[in-house]
């Protein structure tokens, strides 16, 4: 209390506020990994991936925002994949592939010359689908039990929804990527007996799509690390 002549002020103390929490605020960038620099005609997981994460770090961000990492059909719009789960062997990064000696640096030497600035997505898709057949090949014949161990683990694991979607991409490579209600009766709506036949009938493609599912999680869960 002050007391001035005949005035008296009494100092009233400012109520107290509770103390409000502290909001961390985040910042980042959205970019599809298609969108890297890459030799190989579209961007991928691999160096150039790195790469950009290397430059979050640097210049403070915490946050990488992707679309879609499925695999795409008719338009090549990530918004219109053939599947939820599976991820786009387009992706796949052929660099990643010669460290884990399933391709050679001699396999890319036919590399074209692509535009950087854009995706050519026909020729960039017959160009890494050869890649991927080589590197399929290879893994046939891989010494690397760790890396057989892995992928038939994989398969297991994700099998709930990976052998019918191996058994939809490749009726669909065996009916020349025509849409599944021009295919025959018996696969366009199969039963369980149906399913065990064109399973029989190509097995060897099935495993290729599996094959690829794999190589994409292991680059993908590698790239997260």
């Amino acid at each position: 209390m002050n007391t001035t002549k005949n005035t008296i002020t009494t100092m009233i103390p400012e109520p107290t506020q509770p103390a409000k929490p502290v909001r961390e605020r985040f910042s980042g960038i959205l970019v599809h990994p298609t969108s890297f620099p890459s030799p190989y005609g579209i961007g991928d997981l691999g160096p150039g991936a790195y790469d950009f994460i290397d430059f979050l770090e640097e210049s403070g961000q915490h946050l990488w925002q992707v679309l879609p990492l499925g695999p795409t059909g008719f338009g090549d719009s990530p918004y219109q994949g053939f599947s939820a789960f599976a991820g786009q062997p387009l992706l796949i990064s052929p660099d990643k592939l010669i460290e884990q000696k399933l391709l050679t640096k001699e396999d890319v030497a036919d590399n074209p010359e692509w535009d950087p600035r854009k995706v050519d997505y026909g020729p960039a898709i017959q160009y890494k689908t050869k890649l991927l057949k080589k590197a399929w090949s290879r893994f046939a014949h891989t010494p690397d039990k760790t890396l057989i161990e892995e992928f038939e683990a994989y398969c297991l694991e994700e099998a709930e929804w990976l052998d019918d979607y191996a058994l939809f991409m490749a009726c669909k490579d065996a009916h020349q990527g025509r849409p599944w209600s021009e295919w025959e009766e018996d696969i366009a709506a199969p039963d369980s007996e149906s399913k065990r036949k064109w399973r029989s009938q190509l097995a060897e493609p099935i495993r290729y799509y599996c094959f690829l599912q794999f190589i994409f999680e292991k680059q993908w869960m590698e790239l997260r690390e």
